[in-house]
């Protein structure tokens, strides 16, 4: 048992039926940490500048809600890409730059930070093959996703089989972008106009990350949905990249979410 006042993640319905195979995952929010000011609760940043004492304690605190040692919990240097990497075990130095994790290695808990950013966990629970995605716009306009999916087909998943979670990220309706970025996902597929509603700002309109990534994850073949939780609108809940930047701050905290194959 937790002798502190432990993190609190979020959970999928989706993915804790992958429990009955040893798949255990969180989506943690910002409750349960130890930073303070800006970066109050569970900042996992270790690109911020929180102090690290702190940050190292609050990713302690998750490995320990994953039932892991605190360097089993590996993340990568996000870069937003649409690259995914095998993990075997914690780094031997420093972390490569990727923006997806897959591995079948127990007792290895793959996590992706996010703070308005899509953070997206897959489980095969059959070929007990699991991955972690981070998915901002641009990483799920250029195919981390299918990146993702594919990767875990080579360690012996199958996409049919395989379920996937929209973990908490920036609302369609707090999520307002410029023409040129419309122009870049319409250019892309015509089809991604549905993914924008007009705004009240001349040429500007608000878009829908969650519903695209979820759509773009279906297509791809896999059973996928999200949680519907606003990072920019629950302050006490998320940090939020968006909200820090509107307000004038110098920086934010991010959020992890993470997957782990259980040791038998």
């Amino acid at each position: 048992m937790l002798d502190y006042p432990g993190p609190e993640p979020l959970r999928s319905a989706r993915l804790d039926a992958a429990r009955r195979s040893g798949i255990r995952h969180g989506f943690f929010t910002r409750k349960g940490g130890v930073s303070a000011g800006i970066y109050a609760g569970l900042n996992v940043g270790t690109g911020s500048g929180d102090d690290r004492a702190s940050v190292t304690e609050n990713r302690a605190r998750v490995a320990r809600w994953m039932d892991v040692s605190p360097a089993s919990l590996v993340s990568v240097h996000q870069v937003h890409s649409a690259d995914a990497i095998l993990v075997t075990g914690p780094w031997d130095a420093e972390r490569p730059k990727a923006d997806a994790m897959v591995t079948t290695t127990p007792g290895i808990a793959i996590g992706v930070l996010a703070a308005d950013c899509g953070p997206v966990l897959f489980a095969d629970p059959r070929a007990r093959v699991i991955g972690a995605a981070h998915a901002g716009w641009k990483g799920a306009l250029t195919g981390v996703l299918e990146s993702t999916i594919a990767a875990m087909e080579k360690l012996g998943a199958r996409r049919e089989d395989i379920v996937a979670e929209l973990g908490p990220s920036i609302s369609g309706r707090n999520y307002e972008v410029g023409p040129e970025f419309v122009a870049r996902f319409v250019g892309a597929t015509p089809d991604n106009q549905r993914y924008f509603t007009p705004s009240p700002k001349p040429g500007h309109a608000w878009f829908d990350l969650n519903r695209y990534t979820v759509d773009r994850l279906n297509a791809a073949g896999v059973q996928a949905d999200f949680l519907d939780r606003c990072t920019y609108a629950e302050e006490e809940s998320f940090y939020s990249y968006r909200r820090a930047t509107h307000r004038g701050e110098p920086d934010y905290g991010r959020q992890i979410s993470a997957i782990v194959i259980e040791e038998k």
